[in-house]
């Protein structure tokens, strides 16, 4: 039986603390790579999340909408009576309607236009769930009269600056005269770099070659205690098959769906994942690979002397985990910094997510295990004779 020291030495650690300039340069690398796919997953996230949070801001509790519509950059129209038809429904409370339209927004500084996403609403019964909109939206019941994204692209102008200074904002939009009565934040997406509300009124006068009859989103508000899902099957059973009626998830994962399997988004974001990934393996290997065959003589010797070929590829894994922490760590917290210097740029919102975390620890300790698994070839030619 061996000396119960040689259990209790902490090999693995001893090897890596060894060489020093080597751990630094392994570290190093896992957090390169582990930063890389936290840079990827975590604009991946941002961007999708930008884009349905208009949806998921949404209050009703079912919506219809055009079948053939994708995203709300180019947003497609259905007839207002499909929507009045649900009130026949015992279940429906009520309905509201939304106009969507993209406009073009002049920058009074600098006398240049910019598309912007334009939202038209029943001024009476606000639409959405944000506290900030609903309490401006009463504002809007005379014509012309619009609250502006302060989280949208500057080249809107200093719109929100200006507003809160002065308490009013002068522009034009679709060349018609228009004036800022408040402020909300939604920001930019990939359907819009911002957003305007805007009442329904004025919203058709701002787009003269729509009609009214022609709506964009329908919403409807359920009675108390009507299930939506059986209310949503009962509907699409009974309108006919030229509307779509969701939930208001649904409706949300439509618009993530289109940018991220019907746009090269999703394939740029992940393959930007797969190299971090890959370049961890690399430098782990290489880094693993050294060591073992800098130490040949020492781990022959300790076959020699009776430690089996299974402790041995135990140690060697157990460097390959804390390699996998060591390094995970400082890319956990650069990451964090570089989530918040990137949302105060851009506003997009960029948050570290447990749930990303996790993936990404998860991803470290597999590519760090694979790295080991593949110099473990090298472990096993250890052979006690050479020590002679």
């Amino acid at each position: 039986m061996l000396p119960k020291m040689f259990h209790k030495t902490p090999l693995a650690w001893r090897q890596l603390m060894k060489e020093k300039t080597r751990l630094a340069i392994a570290v190093a690398g896992i957090t390169f790579a582990d930063m890389l796919m936290f840079i990827q997953l975590g604009f991946e996230s941002a961007l999708f999340d930008a884009a349905i949070k208009p949806h998921r801001n949404l209050q009703a509790d079912l919506i219809l909408i055009n079948p053939q519509l994708q995203t709300l950059f180019s947003v497609k129209s259905f007839s207002r009576e499909r929507l009045y038809q649900t009130l026949a429904n015992d279940g429906v409370q009520s309905v509201n309607s939304v106009y969507i339209g993209t406009g073009q927004w002049r920058n009074p500084e600098t006398r240049l236009e910019r598309a912007i996403l334009v939202w038209g609403v029943d001024p009476v019964k606000p639409p959405f769930k944000s506290e900030d909109t609903k309490e401006n939206i009463p504002q809007l019941k005379q014509l012309y009269q619009v609250l502006f994204d302060q989280a949208g692209r500057p080249e809107y102008g200093v719109v929100g600056e200006i507003f809160q200074k002065t308490g009013k904002y002068e522009t034009e939009l679709n060349s018609k005269a228009i004036q800022v009565k408040g402020l909300f934040t939604d920001g930019a997406s990939f359907a819009a770099d911002g957003n305007v509300i805007t009442s329904d009124s004025t919203f058709l006068q701002l787009f003269p070659e729509r009609q009214s009859s022609q709506i964009e989103v329908g919403l409807i508000t359920l009675k108390p205690g009507v299930d939506p899902e059986t209310m949503r099957s009962q509907l699409a059973a009974r309108l006919p098959n030229d509307i779509s009626v969701l939930t208001p998830e649904e409706f949300a994962q439509i618009e993530k769906k289109y940018w991220e399997a019907g746009t090269a988004i999703g394939f740029i974001f992940g393959l930007g994942t797969a190299v971090g990934f890959i370049v961890g393996i690399v430098i782990v290997y290489q880094i693993l690979y050294s060591d073992v065959s800098e130490h040949m003589p020492e781990y022959a010797t300790l076959k020699a002397m009776g430690y089996s070929d299974n402790y041995l590829l135990l140690v060697l894994m157990q460097e390959a985990l804390l390699l996998a922490i060591l390094g995970y760590l400082p890319a956990f917290f650069l990451s964090i910094g570089l989530y918040q210097l990137t949302y105060a740029a851009t506003m997009l919102p960029l948050f570290m997510k447990l749930e990303r975390a996790i993936y990404v620890l998860i991803l470290t300790i597999i590519m760090c295990s694979f790295s080991g698994a593949i110099a473990m070839r090298k472990l096993r030619s250890a052979d006690p004779a050479d020590v002679f």
